[in-house]
């Protein structure tokens, strides 16, 4: 029997797209429908020219991680040479330059280490909040705190609670990658299932803390999955409010032990745009330039992004699958400015920063 047409531009805007209505656009409308379909919803969203970004660095505290995801070019695993754990003189060297350089957070994760217990990361906060208090902390992920729980032998919300006590402002989307158990499986048997993900999530938002909300995709999911984890997200944010964007990103294969093609840009364009489409309860979506270059970057301003994620002073994870964009925070504002918005920068709540 064949589809039928997928909705118009307008049809997406009176009513929810269901998963299955997702499907058939992502196999029947072209990218420039979609593009166009996800400029519009993102104009009524964010009505004016204003493009956001943010100041801040990524700061790997330690690459030791017995997790040994197959996507990840980064860790490095227990007792192997090349680990580290950044000292505390380490942190305030690059959080120092950081805010010489104009920022105001730092992205702060690392990876599941067996050998430090939970002393050291509130530790780590209190210091890092102590010495630099103007510094936002948008900090760990939720497979770190699922790690830490079950380290620890407590529970989620205790363990968000001491490290929000500590000096934890936020926490970021990280470890998401596809919110399907056939995948993670696949990809990451070792990390937590995607109900511990989204138990953190429901809990930090219970306690007051925003989160971001991410997928890293092209790992050899199909769009049913990717379609699910967009639609757990949503059911997520209609019950707590607490996600402040949603960040996806392609899969970047060189130097990992997952064999998959790396995504075209198209195809990035094509699900940016789905996910503007889909997220309707989400107020921001982010253009990742990381991934995909800067140019890509602006257009991803006409597929559905209202904002151009972080100038990125530091990032190791991306960099070590051997991809390694950078912007300095003029060049971003030009480079915003030069596709026909206006650059603001902003906190990691989305209120203005200017």
């Amino acid at each position: 029997m064949p589809h039928s047409a997928p909705p118009s531009a307008s049809q997406a805007a009176s009513g929810r797209l269901d998963a299955s209505a997702a499907v058939r656009l992502w196999e029947e409308a072209d990218v420039f429908t979609l593009g166009r379909m996800a400029d519009d919803m993102r104009r009524r969203l964010h009505p004016g020219t204003v493009v956001t970004y943010i100041v801040d660095r990524n700061i790997n505290y330690t690459n030791i991680c017995a997790c040994g995801c197959r996507f990840c070019a980064f860790f490095t695993a227990p007792g192997q040479p090349g680990g580290y754990v950044l000292s505390r003189e380490e942190l305030a060297a690059k959080v120092r330059e950081t805010v010489e350089l104009g920022g105001y957070q730092i992205l702060l994760q690392g990876g599941m280490h067996p050998d430090l217990d939970l002393s050291f990361y509130t530790g780590m906060l209190a210091f890092l909040k102590t010495s630099f208090p103007q510094v936002a902390i948008h900090g760990f992920s939720p497979p770190e705190i699922v790690y830490w729980a079950k380290k620890e032998k407590k529970s989620i919300a205790w363990i968000i609670d001491e490290l929000k006590a500590a000096g934890l402002d936020s926490i970021p989307g990280g470890g998401a990658e596809i919110l399907v158990d056939a995948v993670r499986s696949k990809v990451s048997p070792n990390k937590c299932p995607a109900s511990e993900w989204l138990e953190v999530m429901a809990t930090a938002h219970g306690l007051g803390l925003r989160t971001t909300a991410t997928m890293m995709f092209g790992m050899g999911e199909t769009i049913e999955d990717r379609i699910e984890h967009l639609e757990k997200i949503r059911v997520l944010q209609d019950a707590t409010g607490g996600f402040t964007a949603f960040i996806p990103w392609t899969f970047q294969p060189a130097n990992t032990n997952l064999p998959a093609p790396e995504l075209s840009s198209w195809e990035y364009l094509r699900f940016l745009a789905l996910s503007r489409l889909f997220l309707d309860n989400i107020p921001n979506i982010q253009a990742s330039w990381v991934t995909q270059g800067p140019k890509i970057g602006q257009l991803a301003l006409f597929w559905g992004a209202n904002d151009f994620g972080s100038t990125m002073i530091e990032e190791n994870v991306v960099a070590a699958a051997g991809v390694s964009f950078r912007l300095p925070e003029d060049e971003l504002r030009r480079l915003v400015h030069t596709a026909g918005f206006t650059p603001m920068r902003r906190n990691m709540d989305y209120s203005p920063r200017d």
